[in-house]
C-alpha cells in the first residue's frame, strides 16, 4: 500500500512533471532556436558562409607591440582589439606547460568602474592543480605572428586577424578562429527605451484625406557592425521561453569560438549524448542532425536515440582522430553551450562553440597519440579514483524497496539462489516526507540494525541523498541551512525555492566554501564539536547516490533552475550550471572519506557531472528504457564517457523505464557485467525484475553472468589501477587500440577492456543466434567460452562469432594472459584470500603478457606501498615455452599509485602481501600451443607438475591445462612446457 507522504509526491509528479510517467517531450526542452545566444551564433557562421572565406575577416587583432613575455617565455600576454567596438579593451594570454598543452586565455579588460565581470573560475573548478609551465620556451616574434617550437609542435599565434594554431611536422592539427567566428560580445549599458515622436499635422492635400496626426519613428542608428553581429540585437536584455522570464541583468555576454581539426576525419567525446561514438555531423551537406549538440545539465528521461539533446552531464572535451594523431581541446566553460561539427572534406573537422557566459580558456591537447591525449587531460583535471574494489560487482536497485524486512529478503533470495551481489541501493521511499536522512520509522524501523544484517557478509547499503532540502521547519538540515544562509539565492537576495520530490524545496549553494565542513559534519558516525546535527542512524557501511543533481526542478524552465538565480561569489547560476552537480558529488565524497580514521575509500554515485567529476566518483547515463535501442545506445554512451575521463559509467541494467521481456533482460545482464559500473535499476512502476525471478533457463544464464563478472573483477580493478594513474579509459574503443586503422574508427559496438586483451561485443537487438565482429590486426584470438580460434588480417577483417543467448561474442586477444578467480562467493570481499586461475592466450608468435594489481580494496593504504601488482610472461625459444610471474611494483613504483612516488618505500612483504601471502596460483590454461608438451615443470628444482591436454583444430585452440602449480601470487616464480 502506498504510504501518504508517496501519495503526496506522486500528486506532485502528475501534476508538475507528467513526462515521467509518459514518453519524453521534447518541446519541453529548448533548441538553439529556442535561446537567443545561439540564434546569434549560428546567424554569425551564417553570414561568414555567405561571405565566402575571400571576403569574412574576423574583426579581432593583436598589438603586437605590446606583447609582454613571463621571465621564463613560458607564457605571454597582448593586447586584443576589435575594428568594429575599437572602445572595448580585451586581452589574450598563451602559456604552455610543462607537458606540451596549450593554454589560450581570452577576457575583457576590466576597470574600476567596470559593472560586470565574465565568469572565469570554470577551469578552477575542473583542475586538480594550476598546471606546471614549461621551464623556457623559444617564442620568435615576426612581423606577422609569434611563435615558438618545442617537443616536435609548432604554435603560432597571427596578429591580424587573431588566429592561433597548432602544428605537428609541418602540418595544422588545431586552429582557432581560422573560420573568423570568435566573438566575444562585450558587456555594455542597456540603452533607453526609444521614444517615439508626435508630429505636426500633416495638411489633408498630403495625405489624401481630413487634417490627422501622424506619429513619426526616429531613424535607427546606423549599425556598423552589422555585418559580423547581424541587425536586430536579438535577446539582449530580456529573453521569454514557455512564460518563463530570463531578467539577463548583464545583457548580451556570449562566446563564439571555431576550433578546426585539419587532416582529421573523427571527433570523440563532449558527453553526455545519445549519440554515436563518432559524432555525426550537424551542418553541412553530410549532416545527421539539425541541431547542434547541446551542453547544459538537464533532467531528461526517456530520452531519444539517436540525438543532440543535452542529458544529464557536460565536459567540453573533444577528441579529434587520425590516423596519423590523436589531438584535443577542452574548452573550461560552465554556462549552456551549443556545439555544431561539420566534415567538409572526408580528412578533416571543424566545431564551432557557441556558450552563453565565460571567457574563452581553451586548452590545446597536443597528443600526437590517443594515449598522450588523455594523460594530458588528466594531468589537468585528475585521474579517475581508484574505487573500492566491492564497489565493481552488482548492484541491485529500484525505485523502491519498501521495508527493511524487504532488503532482508532480497539479500536471503540472492544467497538461496546463489547469485552474488555486492550492494542493495535504496531509493527516495526509505525517507520521512523526502527528508533525507530521515528514515520512515514506519517502514525502515530498524535501519542500522538492517544494514549491519546485509554487511555482514561484506555487502554494502547505498542510499539516496538528493540536493533539494525540503522547506520544513523540523527538518534539521534545513534549519541549519537556511540560518547559516547556505541556500542558493534568487536575484532578490531571497532564498530559490523550487518544487522537486518533497515539494518546496531548497538548495544549499555548495560553491560556497562555507557550506562544505557543515555538509561533512551531517554525515559523521560520532557527535563531534561544531556538528548540531548528523545523521546518527547511519554506519560505516552506507555509502551514497547523489541523483537530481543537474539541478531537477519540476516548477523551473526545463525542468532546471531558472538562470538568473544567484550563487556565492554573485556568479548568476546561467554561469556555473553545468558544474553543480560536480560540486555535489565532490563534498558527498569527502564527508564519506572525513566520518571514519583510518579513512576508506567513498562510493558516491552522481547523476550530474562535469570534467572533474572522475576524481569523486561513479556515473550512469540516466533514466533510460527498457528498449533494444537504449541498451544499444548505453554501449556507446558509456564508451563516451570514458573518452572523457568518466570511465567508472554504466547504463542502468534492464532499462528505469519499462517492462522488458526475459531475452532483453539477460542480453542486458550481459551488457551490463561488461560496463564498468554494473547495475540493475527499475522504476517503481514496473514489475519486479531481480534476477532470481527469471524463470528458466533466463534464471540460470543471469546467474553465470553474474558469475563471470565476479570471476574477472581481477581484470576490471587492474584495468582500474592503470586509470587511475594515467587516465586511460577502462574501456577502450577500437580507435584506441588500432590508432592507424582506419576501418575501425566509427566502430563503436565493441571495445577491449584496459589492457587485458578481452574484447566484447555485446549483442544488443533481439533474436540474434550470432553477431559479426570486427579484427583490426593479423592476429589469433579465442573465444573465451568455447576457446575457438579465429584470425584476423592486417587490413581489417570482419568475422561470425556464435552468439546463442546463453553467452555473446567475448574474445581473447592473442598475446594477453587473464588472471581470474573462478570459486563462486556470495560478495566480492569473500574472494579476498581465494586462489587465482591465469588463462594464457598465445599470440601467432607465441608469446603473452598481463598484469595483475590488488590492494585491500578498501582503504588509502596502496598509498603507501601496501599492494600487489605482477606481470606475467609466456615467451616461446628453442620449443620451450616459458611462463613466469615478475614483480613491478619494485620496478615501476613510481608509477604505482596516482599521486604517489613509491620507488624508494614499496617493499615485496608489505603487510598486504603478507597478508596473502598462502593465496597461489591454481591453475594455468595455456590456448595456442602448437605441439602436445613432454613435460611441465616449475621452479629451479624442475618439479614436475601435473597437465591435462586436449587437441584442437583448425576452428578450434590446442588447449593445456596445468593442474595446481601452487605458485605464489606475491613471489616471482617461472613454468616451463617443454
Amino acid at each position: 500500500m502506498l504510504t501518504t507522504t508517496w501519495s503526496q509526491a506522486l500528486l506532485i509528479l502528475i501534476s508538475l512533471l507528467p513526462e515521467q510517467s509518459q514518453a519524453l517531450k521534447a518541446e519541453d526542452f529548448k533548441l538553439c532556436k529556442d535561446a537567443a545566444f545561439c540564434r546569434r551564433g549560428r546567424a554569425l557562421a551564417g553570414r561568414a558562409l555567405e561571405a565566402g572565406p575571400s571576403s569574412w575577416r574576423s574583426p579581432y587583432s593583436l598589438d603586437k607591440s605590446a606583447i609582454a613575455f613571463s621571465s621564463t617565455k613560458a607564457s605571454f600576454t597582448v593586447p586584443v582589439k576589435s575594428n568594429i567596438h575599437p572602445d572595448v579593451n580585451f586581452s589574450l594570454e598563451v602559456r604552455v606547460h610543462e607537458d606540451g598543452v596549450v593554454r589560450v586565455r581570452m577576457d575583457e579588460v576590466y576597470t574600476s568602474a567596470s559593472k560586470w565581470k565574465r565568469y572565469d573560475e570554470a577551469a578552477q573548478w575542473a583542475l586538480t592543480r594550476e598546471p606546471t609551465l614549461a621551464s623556457k620556451v623559444d617564442w620568435k616574434v615576426g612581423s606577422k605572428d609569434v611563435k615558438a617550437t618545442y617537443n616536435g609542435v609548432e604554435v603560432v599565434v597571427t596578429y591580424e586577424p587573431l588566429k592561433v594554431v597548432l602544428r605537428r611536422d609541418g602540418k595544422d592539427e588545431i586552429v582557432l578562429n581560422g573560420e573568423g567566428l570568435l566573438h566575444m560580445e562585450h558587456f555594455r549599458e542597456k540603452p533607453a527605451p526609444e521614444a517615439k515622436v508626435e508630429a505636426e499635422a500633416v495638411p489633408p492635400e498630403a495625405v489624401g484625406g481630413p487634417e490627422e496626426q501622424v506619429v513619426v519613428e526616429p531613424p535607427k542608428p546606423v549599425k556598423t557592425s552589422a555585418w559580423f553581429e547581424g541587425e536586430e540585437d536579438d535577446g539582449y536584455w530580456e529573453e521569454v521561453w514557455k512564460g518563463w522570464t530570463d531578467s539577463k541583468p548583464k545583457g548580451p555576454e556570449s562566446l563564439s569560438l571555431d576550433i578546426a581539426f585539419p587532416g582529421h576525419s573523427q571527433v570523440y567525446g563532449i558527453p553526455q549524448h545519445a549519440a554515436p561514438l563518432a559524432l555525426p555531423s550537424t551542418t553541412g551537406p553530410d549532416a545527421l542532425f539539425e541541431d547542434p549538440y547541446r551542453l547544459w545539465n538537464l533532467d531528461v528521461f526517456e530520452y531519444e536515440t539517436p540525438s543532440v539533446m543535452s542529458l544529464y552531464g557536460s565536459i567540453p572535451l573533444l577528441h579529434a582522430h587520425s590516423a596519423r594523431s590523436t589531438v584535443g581541446i577542452f574548452n573550461a566553460i560552465a554556462s549552456e553551450t551549443y556545439i555544431d561539427i561539420s566534415h567538409p572534406s572526408s580528412d578533416s573537422t571543424k566545431s564551432h562553440w557557441i556558450s552563453e557566459s565565460g571567457i574563452l580558456d581553451v586548452f590545446l591537447l597536443p597528443g600526437p597519440t590517443a594515449a598522450d591525449v588523455f594523460a594530458q587531460y588528466a594531468r589537468l583535471t585528475g585521474t579517475p579514483a581508484l574505487p573500492a574494489h566491492w564497489a565493481l560487482g552488482y548492484h541491485q536497485c529500484r525505485w523502491n524497496y519498501q521495508t527493511s524486512e524487504d532488503m532482508r529478503s532480497v539479500q536471503r533470495r540472492f544467497d538461496e539462489d546463489d547469485m552474488p551481489m555486492d550492494v542493495l541501493w535504496l531509493d527516495i521511499e526509505y525517507s520521512e516526507g523526502h527528508k533525507y536522512m530521515i528514515w520512515n520509522d514506519k517502514l525502515f524501523p530498524d535501519p542500522v540494525e538492517m544494514v549491519n544484517d546485509i554487511s555482514a557478509i561484506g555487502r554494502k547499503v547505498v542510499v539516496i541523498v538528493d540536493p533539494h532540502i525540503k522547506r520544513e521547519e523540523g527538518y534539521p538540515v534545513y534549519k541549519e541551512a537556511r540560518d547559516e544562509g547556505y541556500f542558493v539565492k534568487r536575484a532578490n537576495g531571497e532564498d530559490y525555492e523550487g518544487w522537486c520530490w518533497p515539494g518546496s524545496s531548497g538548495w544549499v549553494d555548495f560553491f560556497n566554501p562555507a557550506t562544505w565542513n557543515w555538509w561533512t559534519g551531517l554525515f559523521s558516525l560520532e557527535d563531534k564539536p561544531g556538528v548540531a546535527w548528523r545523521w546518527a542512524k547511519s554506519t560505516k557501511d552506507v555509502f551514497i547516490w547523489n541523483d537530481m543533481n543537474e539541478p531537477s526542478v519540476f516548477n523551473g524552465p526545463e525542468i532546471t533552475m531558472q538562470k538568473d538565480n544567484v550563487h556565492h561569489g554573485g556568479w548568476e547560476h546561467r554561469d556555473v550550471h553545468n558544474i553543480n552537480g560536480m560540486l555535489y558529488q565532490n563534498q558527498t565524497a569527502r564527508a564519506l572519506v572525513a566520518r571514519e580514521t583510518p579513512a576508506k575509500r567513498p562510493f558516491v554515485l552522481s547523476r550530474s557531472f562535469y570534467a572533474g567529476s572522475q576524481k569523486h566518483g561513479a556515473i550512469w547515463t540516466g533514466d533510460n528504457m527498457g528498449t533494444w535501442e537504449h541498451m544499444a545506445i548505453g554501449v556507446q554512451m558509456v564508451l563516451a564517457d570514458g573518452i572523457a575521463g568518466m570511465s567508472f559509467s554504466g547504463a542502468d541494467v534492464g532499462g528505469f523505464f519499462g517492462n522488458p521481456d526475459p531475452e532483453m533482460l539477460t542480453r542486458w545482464y550481459q551488457v551490463g557485467a561488461f560496463a564498468p559500473f554494473f547495475r540493475a535499476h527499475a522504476h517503481i512502476d514496473t514489475k519486479r525484475r531481480e534476477p532470481y525471478l527469471l524463470d528458466e533457463p533466463y534464471k540460470s544464464i543471469v546467474k553465470s553472468i553474474l558469475r563471470l563478472r565476479y570471476s574477472l573483477l581481477p581484470v576490471w580493478y587492474t584495468a582500474f589501477r592503470e586509470a587511475s594513474v594515467n587516465g586511460m579509459p577502462v574501456l577502450r574503443p577500437q580507435y584506441v587500440m588500432f590508432p592507424k586503422d582506419t576501418k575501425g574508427f566509427a566502430v563503436d559496438n565493441q571495445y577491449y577492456v584496459g589492457d587485458s586483451g578481452l574484447l566484447v561485443r555485446p549483442v544488443t537487438e533481439a533474436g540474434v543466434a550470432e553477431a559479426n565482429v570486427y579484427l583490426a590486426e593479423d592476429q589469433i584470438y579465442y573465444n573465451y567460452f568455447t576457446h575457438a580460434q579465429y584470425r584476423g588480417s592486417a587490413g581489417g577483417k570482419n568475422i561470425t562469432v556464435p552468439a546463442p543467448l546463453e553467452y555473446f561474442p567475448l574474445l581473447i586477444r592473442g598475446g594477453s594472459i587473464v588472471p581470474t578467480r573462478l570459486r563462486p562467493r556470495r560478495s566480492s570481499p569473500l574472494m579476498l584470500h581465494d586462489h587465482f586461475t591465469l588463462t594464457i592466450a598465445l599470440d601467432k608468435n607465441g608469446g603473452a603478457r598481463g598484469e595483475l594489481y590488488l590492494d585491500d580494496g578498501v582503504t588509502y593504504s596502496h598509498e603507501r606501498g601496501e599492494f600487489i601488482w605482477k606481470e606475467f610472461k609466456a615467451a616461446t625459444m628453442g620449443g620451450v615455452v616459458s611462463i613466469s610471474s615478475m614483480d613491478l611494483g619494485q620496478r615501476n613504483g613510481d608509477i604505482a599509485v596516482d599521486g604517489a612516488l613509491l620507488a624508494n618505500d614499496y617493499k615485496l612483504d608489505n603487510a598486504f602481501a603478507n597478508d596473502l601471502a598462502g593465496v597461489k596460483v591454481e591453475r594455468i590454461i595455456v590456448l595456442g600451443l602448437k605441439n602436445k608438451p613432454k613435460k611441465v615443470t616449475v621452479g629451479p628444482g624442475r618439479t614436475e607438475l601435473e597437465w591435462k591436454w586436449t587437441v584442437g583444430s583448425k576452428t578450434q585452440a590446442n588447449e593445456l591445462v596445468i593442474k595446481k602449480p601452487k605458485t605464489p601470487i606475491t613471489q616471482s616464480w617461472t613454468v616451463n612446457i617443454q
